[in-house]
């Protein structure tokens, strides 16, 4: 989750991939320390050398803490090779090494489990992916052009549906948008219901299925019909269908909680207009619901993306309707499914992720087509004000991933 409209165009992934706002990375301290690059062997760790470089760059280009957790599977789902490597501070000045598996609020990331629950019910036959919300949510998307009886839940899985993201609205959000803001608001609570009722105050984008535009409102009508289907919010849901099922044990829907279990970074956010960063490790993340509030640690999410991938939560039917791809407009070699993106490797064949930006976080995922390789990229520190450094960091955050999952030794990127 973050601030308002993230601007399309970065180089690493899709631009409004949790809240939406225009993010970039703060520049870090000159001489931050940086941490050696964990192995799951003391004897092998000269040999990753190539993966703490790669991570010593994204912290060069401006980020002011960089993890980056990498595994590799014979067999997907499997036990492999784990490898790790930090770069930079987990508090800006301090020289505090980063938590090698730390807890961060993922974001967008959430979408992918919001959208895995969904596809779940679709194979139960409680939902169709091509039958009008109305049908589950009646009169709740009407007004300014946007109507439900023409948008389905395939359009909101997939950003096809032109309803319009409710962060472009200052005063429905306001911790996103100011240093005060965030402050009066980091503890507030925010019911979805008005979220989407604040969205639907501007004009629809575009005739749903005609275009593609990335929208947070998107995600948290998907969560409310999760809601009307099964009787229970989407984060009980993704709980006993996912988290549970998985051994998720530092994965959390934290509903009010507006704590992040330790160990982590500080988020250190600089707002549009503010020369210095504000602590906002702190958040309220009702403010985000089913579009990013998700909190977990990089394990973890290797977990459910490589489970994602070796068809453990999702049958071959559904499986196929997820990785579905539409082309992201002005992003070559890049594709959204259902809760799920595709970007083209160097090496031929194409990765699957899904990244997510909030208040003073920013990660990024790849997993390989047969899930046998994953990595990781969490990084803390997000500067409104500078996107040229942030397109830097995004740059050298989708080299280290092509460069780990090209890399011709698996066991050693």
């Amino acid at each position: 989750m973050t601030a308002p409209n993230r601007i399309r165009g970065r180089s690493s992934r899709p631009a409004a991939l949790v809240l939406g706002v225009a993010l970039t990375l703060t520049a870090a301290a000159p001489h931050a320390a940086t941490a050696v690059a964990g192995t799951d062997s003391p004897t092998d760790s000269s040999r990753a050398s190539r993966l703490q470089r790669d991570t010593d760059a994204v912290h060069a280009a401006g980020a002011i803490g960089v993890t980056v957790h990498y595994t590799a599977r014979p067999t997907p789902g499997g036990a492999g090779t784990v490898r790790t490597a930090r770069s930079g501070e987990a508090e800006l000045h301090t020289g505090r090494p980063l938590p090698p598996n730390g807890h961060y609020r993922t974001g967008s990331t959430t979408k992918t489990f919001v959208a895995t629950v969904a596809l779940q019910l679709v194979a139960e036959g409680r939902l169709r992916l091509d039958e009008p919300i109305e049908a589950r949510l009646p009169g709740v998307v009407r007004g300014n052009g946007n109507d439900g009886r023409r948008i389905t839940l395939r359009h909101l899985l997939q950003h096809t549906s032109g309803i319009p993201g409710y962060t472009a609205l200052p005063a429905a959000v306001p911790a996103l948008y100011s240093a005060r803001g965030y402050r009066e608001n980091r503890f507030r609570h925010y019911r979805a219901e008005d979220l989407v009722a604040a969205a639907l105050t501007l004009p629809s984008r575009f005739e749903p299925g005609s275009s593609w535009a990335y929208s947070n409102t998107n995600y948290l009508l998907v969560g409310l019909i999760i809601r009307q289907v099964t009787g229970r919010s989407w984060g009980e849901e993704v709980r006993d269908r996912i988290i549970r099922p998985l051994g998720l044990h530092d994965t959390r829907v934290p509903d009010d909680d507006p704590y992040l279990p330790r160990p982590h970074a500080q988020a250190q956010h600089t707002f549009a207009g503010d020369t210095r960063p504000t602590d906002t490790t702190v958040l309220n993340h009702t403010v985000a619901d089913a579009s990013g509030a998700i909190h977990s640690t990089p394990s973890d999410i290797d977990r459910f993306f490589v489970a994602l991938s070796s068809g453990r939560l999702l049958g071959p039917a559904e499986s196929a309707e997820m990785r579905r791809t539409r082309a992201i407009p002005d992003e070559p070699g890049r594709g959204y499914g259902l809760g799920l993106e595709s970007t083209e490797l160097s090496c031929g064949g194409r990765y699957w992720q899904h990244g997510g930006d909030d208040l003073g976080f920013s990660s990024e995922n790849g997993v390989t087509d047969d899930g046998r390789r994953a990595v990781l990229v969490v990084r803390n520190g997000v500067d409104e004000n500078d996107e040229a450094g942030g397109a830097r960091v995004d740059a050298a955050t989708a080299a280290l991933i092509d460069h780990a999952l090209c890399a011709p030794d698996p066991r050693h990127p």
